[in-house]
């Protein structure tokens, strides 16, 4: 085993790695729950809009941290933890993809950001506040 894969497995069983895999799976609890209400919710409800913020929010982080997870799982040996923790990888991404027509809270928020970011830039520099 490469030394790198045993550095991980090391600390994957090791008790801040177990928290931090239990804190990255608890995310990703939260986020197939917000899905779950989505799919299940009535289209245009506040219900909705909440749920797919949610997931919208917590997507990313919970696809980081199953793939974490996955290649802990892949390091100390355990393949049937690998096909599983795959199986949510990619039931998430898929998840995230799929329904991008829905509306929520990131919706315009790309242009927002990028409007604000223009106003207070000059030539390409963030504006500097006025010296006293």
């Amino acid at each position: 085993m490469n030394s790198r894969l045993h550095a991980a497995a090391v600390f994957g069983s090791s008790l801040p790695g177990l928290l931090l895999l239990t804190l990255g799976q608890a995310v990703v609890v939260v986020c197939v729950c917000s899905d779950l209400v989505r799919a299940v919710s009535v289209p245009r409800s506040r219900r909705r809009y909440v749920a797919n913020t949610v997931f919208r929010t917590l997507a990313l982080p919970s696809i980081l941290a199953t793939a974490l997870t996955v290649l802990v799982y892949a390091a100390s040996g355990a393949w049937t933890q690998v096909a599983g923790a795959v199986f949510v990888l990619v039931s998430v991404i898929f998840r995230w993809h799929s329904d991008a027509g829905d509306d929520h809270w990131w919706t315009g928020k790309g242009k927002q950001l990028g409007s604000w970011l223009r106003s207070h830039t000059v030539s390409g520099r963030l504006a500097e506040p006025a010296a006293a």
